[in-house]
C-alpha cells in the first residue's frame, strides 16, 4: 500500500478548507484516510496552517510521500520532506578496459509484423528502381 500525505477538501462551496491527511494513494481525494495530520485554511489572511510535526515526520520515515502542495506547505513550515536513506546505494560496476559490450538479444517478431516489414522492403526497392529509370 502506497501512502501519500495530501490535502483533503472540506468546507462549503467557494469556501475551501483542507485537512492534511495520510491516505492510501489509490483512494479518492476526499475518501477514506488513515490519519488526520493537520489542516490548512487558504481563505484567511495570512493563511492558517496547523500541522502535527511528529506524526508527519513519522509517516515520512515509514515511506509516505507528500503531494506537491503538501510538500510546499511542509517546506514553508520547516518540516523535513525526504525520508532518511536506510540503504546504501549500490556502486556501479564498470566493465574492464577493452571489454566489449554484449549485444542485446533481438525480440522475436510476430508473423504479421514480419510480413509487413518484408512488404515495405519490396515497396522501397520498387520505388528505387522506378526513380532510377525516370
Amino acid at each position: 500500500m502506497a501512502v501519500v500525505i495530501r490535502l483533503m477538501r472540506a468546507g462549503a462551496k467557494k469556501r475551501p478548507f483542507y485537512r492534511v491527511v495520510a491516505a492510501d494513494s489509490r483512494r479518492q481525494r476526499d475518501g477514506r484516510f488513515l490519519e488526520i495530520l493537520g489542516h490548512y485554511n487558504p481563505i484567511t489572511k495570512p493563511h492558517e496552517l496547523k500541522l502535527q510535526k511528529e506524526q508527519i515526520e513519522a509517516w515520512i520515515a515509514r515511506g509516505a510521500r507528500p503531494s506537491e502542495q503538501v510538500e510546499s506547505l511542509l517546506r514553508a513550515s520547516g518540516i523535513g520532506v525526504h525520508a532518511p536513506k536506510t540503504t546504501t546505494p549500490k556502486a556501479k560496476v564498470k566493465p574492464a578496459k577493452g571489454a566489449k559490450r554484449t549485444a542485446k538479444k533481438a525480440r522475436p517478431i510476430s508473423a504479421r509484423k514480419a510480413k509487413k516489414k518484408a512488404a515495405k522492403k519490396v515497396a522501397k526497392k520498387v520505388a528505387k528502381k522506378a526513380a532510377a529509370k525516370a
